[in-house]
This record gives C-alpha cells, sequence and structure tokens, in this order.
C-alpha cells in the first residue's frame, strides 16, 4: 500500500513538473512572439504537451481515464510536435517526407477512433511510430540544414530528440514486457520537464522563428548548475543502491558513508571559484550567440559608477571596468597638466603609492601614436607572443612594470586619445575574443568622456577658486577706495583750512572713520568665517547721519525722519555704507537741480526705504541684465563695478531684498527692504 502511494506520488509530481515547465515556456513564447507562422506552430505544440502532462497527472492522481483518452493525448501531443518541426523545416525536407509525416499522424489518429476498444493495445505501437517520426524528422532537418542552420538547430534537436528518444525507449520496452513499466512511465514527466530548457535557448538563438526569447544567463547557469547536481545525485543514488545491494550486512554504513563522501565533493564542487567561471565560459561559447549578457553588464557598469560615492571617479571607473572582465587590478594613465606626457592617475584596488616602477610615457612616443590611430585593444599576451600582429609597435620602459598586467585598453575621444588603462590578468580561463575588444572599446569611449569630465571639473574648481580670491580683492579696493578718497580730501584741504579748529576736528573724524573701516576690513580678512557683528540699529537716526555726510554734493539728500522710532538688526557701520553707496550713485547720476528723497514706510514686519531720484533713469534692460553684475561698471576706470552688487548681498544676508525700477527720463526708485527686530527673539 505504501509503494503504490509512493508510486502514485512520483506520477503526479513528475506529471506536473512537465506541465510546469512546457506552461511557462509556451508563456514565455506567446509573449516573445512577432508574427512568424514557425512560432504558431511552436507555441501550440508546447501548449499541448503542457496540457498532455497536466491530465496524466491528474490521471497519475485518479488512475480513471479510458485508454482511448491517453492514446488522443499522445497522438495529438506527438502530432503537434510534427506539424511544428515541418513548419520549421519548410523547404529543407524533401516533399515526400513531409507528406509521409503528416499522413502517418493522421492514420494513427483515425486508428485510434476505429480501434477505440484495442486504444490500450495499440498505444505502444503508437508512441514508437511518432516517436521515430520526430526522430527522422530532427535528423533530416538536421541533415539538410547548413553550417547555421545547424547551430540554431542544435538545442532543439538535442532536447526534443531526447524527449521523444525516451518514449521510444518506453514503448519498446513495453512491447518486449507486454506492459508499460510503470516506473518509467512516471518517470517520463521529470524527462520532459528537464529538457525544456534546450527547447528555450533553440527558440531564443533562431531568429527565423521570430521568437525574440530572453533566457537571462544567470537563469541559465543556476538551471545547469541544478540539472548537474540532479544528474550527480541520481547517479550517486544508483551507486549508493549497488553498496547496499552487495555490501551485505555492512551495506547500510557503506551507503552513509559514500552519500556523505559524495555530499562533500557536490559542495566543494558547487563552491569553486574556477568551476563557476568555466561554466560561464561554457554556457556563452555554447548556448548563446554572445559571450556577455550587454543588458547586464552596462547595468552593473553604471551601478559600480553611480555607487562610487566619494570616491576618486577615475579609481571607480577602473573598478567598474575590471569587475566586468573579473580582473584583479587595474592602472589609469591620463595627459599630464602639460600635455607632455601621459602619467598614472588612478588605480585599483592598490594606491598610486604603490606603483612607484610604473613610469610615464611621452605624449610623442610610439605606442601613443598607434593607439591614437588604430584604436585597437591589445592583448600584452598576444603581443609578446606575436609582436607582429600589431604592427611590432615598441612599448615603452616602465609601463610594464608589473608583470601581472594582460590588456592595455585606450581611453578614446573624438578629439584624441585622453589616455589608456591597464588591466591585470583576469583568472583563467580567459581568452581576449572579439566580444571583449568590443565591450572594451565601448567601456573606454565612457572612461574617455569620464577622464576629460574630471579634469575639466578640476580645472573649473581651480578657476572658481582664483575668481573667489579676486573678488574678494576687488572688495577690498573698493573699500579701500573710499577710505583713500576721504583721507585726499582731508590733504587738498589741509593747506586752506590747517588753522581752523573745526576742519582739525572734521578731519580727525574723518581719520578715525577711516582707521576703523580699515581696521574692521583687516578683521573680516583674518577671519572670514566670523559672525557678522549685528546689533539692534535705530534706523531713523542711522539714515540722517547718512544723508548728513552726503550733504557736501549736489543734489543734497532729503529726509523726513519717521514719527516712531524703527528698530533694526544689523551691523551699523556696513548698513550706513551700503545706504550711503545708494545716495552717492543717485548723487553722480543727478544734477544739481535734480532731486533725491528718502523716505520709509512699514509694512508688517518689514520696512523699506524709498530711495527716488529725478535723474535720467536706466533702461528696464540694464537695470535687469548689468546693474547687480559684479565687475561691470558704467564708471570706466574710475569704478569698480561691485558697489551695487554688495548693497543686494548684503541686504540679502540680513533677510531682506533689493527691488530697483527705472526708466529713461523718469528717474529712479531704489527700495531696500529689511525685517523689523523682534526683541521678543533678540
Amino acid at each position: 500500500m505504501e509503494d503504490a502511494f509512493s508510486a502514485t506520488a512520483v506520477g503526479v509530481a513528475s506529471y506536473a513538473a512537465a506541465a510546469a515547465a512546457f506552461l511557462a515556456l509556451t508563456a514565455l513564447l506567446a509573449v516573445s512572439w512577432r508574427g512568424r507562422a514557425q512560432g504558431v506552430w511552436l507555441i501550440g505544440a508546447s501548449a499541448m504537451t503542457a496540457m498532455w502532462a497536466a491530465i496524466l497527472a491528474l490521471q497519475a492522481w485518479r488512475d480513471g481515464l479510458p485508454a482511448v483518452v491517453v492514446y488522443t493525448l499522445e497522438v495529438l501531443r506527438g502530432g503537434a510536435w510534427i506539424l511544428a518541426l515541418l513548419a520549421l523545416a519548410h523547404g529543407v525536407l524533401p516533399r515526400f517526407l513531409a507528406i509521409a509525416a503528416r499522413a502517418i499522424w493522421v492514420a494513427l489518429a483515425l486508428a485510434g477512433w476505429v480501434f477505440m476498444a484495442d486504444a490500450g493495445r495499440l498505444l505502444a505501437l503508437a508512441g514508437i511510430t511518432l516517436a521515430l517520426v520526430v526522430l527522422v524528422l530532427i535528423e533530416q532537418i538536421y541533415r539538410n540544414a547548413n553550417a547555421s542552420g545547424r547551430e540554431d538547430i542544435r538545442f532543439l534537436a538535442i532536447g526534443l530528440g531526447g524527449v521523444f528518444a525516451f518514449d521510444l525507449f518506453l514503448f519498446s520496452q513495453s512491447e518486449l514486457l507486454r506492459g508499460i513499466p510503470a516506473d518509467v512511465w512516471y518517470m517520463r514527466g521529470f524527462v520532459n520537464a528537464l529538457l525544456v530548457p534546450l527547447i528555450a535557448i533553440a527558440a531564443r538563438r533562431n531568429p527565423q522563428w521570430s521568437l525574440e526569447v530572453f533566457v537571462s544567463r544567470q537563469v541559465v547557469v543556476f538551471t545547469t548548475v541544478i540539472l548537474a547536481a540532479g544528474v550527480y545525485l541520481l547517479l550517486m543514488a544508483g551507486g549508493g543502491y549497488l553498496l547496499r545491494e552487495i555490501g551485505g550486512r555492512w551495506g547500510m554504513a557503506a551507503n552513509a558513508i559514500f552519500f556523505t563522501g559524495a555530499l562533500a565533493v557536490l559542495a566543494v564542487t558547487l563552491l569553486s571559484g574556477t568551476l563557476r567561471r568555466r561554466l560561464r565560459v561554457f554556457i556563452s561559447k555554447h548556448f548563446y550567440r554572445n559571450k556577455y549578457d550587454y543588458r547586464v553588464e552596462w547595468l552593473r557598469f553604471i551601478e559600480t559608477l553611480s555607487a562610487g560615492g566619494d570616491e576618486d571617479i577615475r579609481r571607480t571607473s577602473l573598478r567598474a571596468i575590471a569587475e566586468i572582465f573579473e580582473s584583479p587590478g587595474a592602472i589609469l594613465y591620463t595627459r599630464s597638466d602639460t600635455a607632455a606626457e601621459f602619467v598614472v592617475a588612478a588605480a585599483w584596488p592598490m594606491q598610486i603609492g604603490d606603483l612607484r616602477e610604473q613610469r610615464a610615457v611621452p605624449a610623442d612616443h610610439e605606442l601613443v601614436r598607434f593607439l591614437a590611430a588604430r584604436q585597437w585593444v591589445i592583448d600584452l599576451a598576444e603581443y609578446d607572443a606575436a609582436p607582429d600582429l600589431y604592427q611590432n609597435v615598441s612599448m615603452p620602459d616602465g609601463l610594464r612594470a608589473t608583470p601581472a598586467i594582460r590588456v592595455l585598453l585606450p581611453l578614446l575621444r573624438p578629439e584624441g586619445l585622453a589616455g589608456f588603462a591597464l588591466l591585470y590578468k583576469p583568472p583563467p580561463p580567459f581568452e581576449l575574443t572579439y566580444e571583449d575588444r568590443d565591450l572594451l572599446k565601448t567601456l573606454g569611449r565612457h572612461v574617455a568622456t569620464i577622464v576629460v569630465q574630471y579634469d575639466a571639473d578640476r580645472r573649473l574648481a581651480e578657476s572658481r577658486q582664483f575668481e573667489a580670491y579676486h573678488r574678494l580683492t576687488a572688495f577690498m579696493m573698493h573699500d579701500l577706495k573710499n577710505s583713500v578718497a576721504q583721507l585726499r580730501l582731508i590733504v587738498r584741504n589741509a593747506e586752506k583750512h590747517r588753522q581752523n579748529p573745526a576742519f582739525v576736528d572734521d578731519a580727525i573724524a574723518t581719520i578715525g572713520n577711516a582707521a576703523e573701516r580699515m581696521t574692521r576690513l583687516i578683521e573680516q580678512l583674518s577671519d572670514r568665517n566670523r559672525a557678522s557683528g549685528t546689533v539692534p540699529v535705530d534706523f531713523g537716526t542711522l539714515i540722517q547721519g547718512v544723508v548728513a555726510r552726503c550733504a557736501d554734493r549736489r543734489p543734497a539728500a532729503t529726509f523726513v525722519p519717521p514719527p516712531v522710532p524703527i528698530t533694526l538688526q544689523a551691523d551699523a557701520d556696513r548698513l550706513a555704507a551700503v545706504l550711503e553707496h545708494v545716495i552717492r550713485n543717485a548723487q553722480d547720476a543727478c544734477d544739481p537741480a535734480d532731486t533725491i528723497d528718502l523716505k520709509v514706510t512699514i509694512d508688517a514686519a518689514r520696512v523699506r526705504l524709498t530711495v527716488a531720484d529725478s535723474g535720467p533713469g536706466m533702461t528696464p534692460e540694464f537695470v535687469r541684465a548689468r546693474l547687480f553684475r559684479p565687475f561691470d561698471s558704467t564708471k570706466g576706470s574710475k569704478g569698480m563695478g561691485i558697489g551695487a552688487f554688495q548693497v543686494r548681498e548684503y541686504v540679502r544676508s540680513l533677510g531682506g531684498d533689493v527691488e530697483v525700477q527705472s526708466s529713461p527720463g523718469s528717474g529712479t526708485r531704489f527700495d531696500i527692504i529689511l525685517p523689523l527686530f523682534d526683541d521678543r527673539h533678540g
């Protein structure tokens, strides 16, 4: 009873596995179909086989299907594959063979219904006949195909041939033993399931079927490993069975030791890196048209580049290339700053300091000219064996200081050679094929762009540092210019007014103010990150003081103090300098007969100081594009072109903003908007 249950479970599992495998193949083919008739027949045969396996799984579970149903299923399945093969071999097979194959299938189908009562006895004969027809068709298709066609059909011949060769064995045994062996019948589903991947690979390799099937290399490797492990375990099971049968009283102990050793060997084998590499090479050579799954490799390359973090992008690029080929290391050469030679710029996983023996390569060396002209990837092992393949180009001294270097990859740009990379020898087995060279060239062009961009970014960063330095210098000169102008004014008036006590007092105050401003400037330069010393400032009083200092020139500004005190948080001296600059600019633009009016208004938590003049005004384009542009002055050599820029930047640093409205002939309105001081948060 237990043995019967076990056999039933095996039968159900076997045919269920076949049904699932062919159902998956059918879905894969259907999704990938591109409209060719051959693909329709292949999809139909796969679907018919999935249904056949599912019904036989049900029959193994319930054991109640009539013999005529089983017979019909076998004939339909065999006929579906015959029609699929005839569609694939259209124009290849002799016409009489195609007609004979169809006629035999039709005859078997009619015989099952004519002799319905004897369907059980006809099953073996029909199975043998269908298997022979399919095997003959496969043999004829393979024989009559050209070399390219044989490559495309090989795995279909192996997979489908294996399925029907097992059928031939099964039904032949049935004829010899006068009955179908139950154990072989139940194993039949597993055999079908195991051979499905070969049919899928064949469909992917044959473009004339118009079935663009994508079978991941990782899936093939995984499936192959599982299949090999399964075959290995089956063989070990057979060996263990023999040991148990012939070992007598020690049979069980020997069987246990044997299985333990077998599992240990299997584990060591599966964990072997060399085996995995050899398996990938074998699959790439024999299962695929291309050595690489370019989608996967490119995604991995981009992921490595994007995951570089703060690491030097050039070093990350080396790592991305090396990992594709499993190279243990790489070195990058790029042009020096003088462009006179190529020097080591990055290395992975080692550091540049570890490569002291690597020498620079002159930019006019023969190798550099060769790489730029030929754009070849150089296999250094091949170069050593046959240098004439590379036109006997000489290698610079010190370039191959590390014996492990195997590949020299040029980094090419449209404008020339950006550099080159040296890759260490990948683990065996490794052979640099045309696909490796094409992939390396593509990666090299991408890395060349990265190298050039890195160099451009570095130069831009240096330029910005110099720009910041020059801007700081210009700010210093602007502040010093105002102080020097005050001191010169004192010197000019000294001869005339030196005996005037009021002049002396005013001169001392002016000198003190200039000294204080220069002292503050020195402090700012010595500690540029020092927080600005802001304090509460009475805005009305500050404006009155600025207006008074600017009253020495015409037109003088008019200001009516606000009726209530207005308090701001600011550096009083810097804010006064900002307001003075705005008033002085208005005076420079106006005629003595024009007017300059200052007005303060309060809006919510902000105060607005409006400086309006009746001068010639400015165009909106000038206000928008040039007024606040640093180092752009309309005063010629007298101006620095940074006053308005400083005004806006300081006001914005206080949380405010600047608005300018002007048009030619209508004067200019300059609004300085600042936040009021809230003593509740002060």
